[in-house]
């Protein structure tokens, strides 16, 4: 642990490795505001930033969300804290979940727990989007499906595990599903192998067929926007999707109206990101799912001069009205780690739906677009100490091993969005 006796306002940041943590960081220390960095793990790389004021352990949420809230809670107590930014789905539930006892002590913009299981949940998601008159995938329960004829994806149906979804859970149980199943035309996948590993009963969405991803993203106060971001996705965690590693800030209208539209629909409260696919047919922007937290490719969000972390703080503290909602168009900024995670999929993954990309292409579509725009999430040279400490924390074991990720099993993937 280290300590800073700068007598500031600070931000608590609970965290893992995220990339965005560390955006936060540099974001709050360009106004003056310090932050506390806590985490589970250790090396996290936002800690061995010069922007960090503490560093501080926490117990494990998915060990016991319970006892990780009440350290949570007792870090909130402090005097020095303010708010809690999230930027990982354990916050994100933790915070709503719990949000008179957090909020005796600091002031937060999350959504309320009924805004949150429309979301977590993508059966009532996908019937928001229906009502909002945004274009969504065919979305039903596992068991609702007798015809694997259609190209499909089985999806978990909550990201997050937790007592306020599933009945059989107790409230100090928590966590996280994300794997994603790709299943070609005329293929049975084992259901019930899946739905062991899935915990509970995913649902099935019919696969559309795109020509781009996109992130359509927004910090609302109780209905009303106080600011809103787009980008293009051009390479994801993997070659299948996932999160954005390589992104371009762009501005669309009608990716502007379907994305309020679904905000507007939830009478949203907070962060969202929302992921959007454009079908390649019709052209329409498709809803993929929304994340209520700060986002993996939040430091191209800031890089483009939408600056979320400082909203946040703005939009906790009652300042609300000093937000400026303006950003550049056409930035593009990668993640380094990302982009060799991006590389190992196309060495070692495989779907029935997408064609998998040459390796040679591949390595020159990188390397030009790194020549091109380089700017980098982490990799700073006024601050290298969070890259350097992440590059550490893939040395062990070897930086292959550690972005590997198992093959599409029948289509499967872990999905990183």
């Amino acid at each position: 642990m280290h300590h800073s006796h700068r007598a500031v306002d600070r931000a608590l940041i609970p965290t893992g490795h995220d990339a965005s943590t560390y955006t936060c960081l540099r974001s709050l220390a360009r106004q003056g505001i310090g932050a506390v960095v806590a985490s589970e793990k250790q090396g996290v790389p936002a800690a061995a930033s010069r922007y960090c004021d503490e560093s501080v352990s926490l117990p494990d949420p998915r060990a016991n969300l319970l006892t990780y809230r009440d350290a949570l809670l007792a870090l909130a107590e402090r005097d020095d804290i303010r708010t809690i930014i999230p930027v990982r789905p354990e916050d994100c539930y933790v915070l709503s979940r719990y949000e008179e006892q957090f909020a005796e002590h600091v002031s937060l913009v999350v959504p309320t727990m009924a805004q949150l299981e429309r979301v977590h949940d993508r059966l009532q998601l996908a019937e928001a989007a229906e009502a909002a008159g945004v274009p969504v995938p065919e979305t039903r329960r596992l068991s609702e499906v007798d015809d694997w004829e259609p190209e499909l994806l089985i999806k978990s149906r909550y990201n997050v595990l937790a007592d306020a979804y599933l009945d059989e859970l107790g409230p100090e149980a928590m966590d996280v599903v994300k794997h994603i199943y790709h299943v070609g035309a005329g293929e049975r996948p084992d259901l019930d192998r899946i739905e062991r590993e899935m915990r509970h009963e995913p649902i099935v969405q019919e696969f559309v067929h795109t020509d781009g991803e996109f992130m359509f993203t927004g910090l609302y106060d109780r209905g009303d926007p106080l600011a809103t971001f787009q980008h293009r996705q051009i390479r994801g965690n993997s070659y299948t999707g996932g999160g954005g590693v390589y992104r371009r800030s762009i501005y669309d209208p009608e990716l502007e109206r379907v994305g309020r539209a679904l905000l507007d629909e939830l009478d949203w409260h907070g962060l969202a990101c929302i992921e959007y696919m454009r079908d390649a047919d019709t052209g329409e922007y498709v809803l993929t799912e929304i994340n209520p937290r700060m986002w993996q490719s939040l430091p191209s969000t800031v890089r483009a001069g939408a600056d979320y972390p400082y909203y946040y703080w703005l939009a906790a503290t009652g300042r609300s009205d000093e937000i400026e909602n303006d950003y550049e168009i056409g930035v593009g900024t990668h993640m380094i780690r990302g982009e060799l995670g991006y590389l190992m999929s196309v060495l070692t993954e495989d779907s029935p739906h997408i064609p998998r990309p040459s390796v040679a292409r591949t390595l020159w579509d990188i390397g030009s677009s790194i020549v091109l725009e380089p700017r980098f999430d982490y990799l700073t040279l006024d601050d290298p100490g969070p890259f350097l400490a992440g590059a550490k924390r893939m040395l062990p074991s070897g930086p292959l091993e550690r972005l590997r990720r198992p093959k599409l099993l029948g289509g499967k993937r872990p999905d990183h969005t």
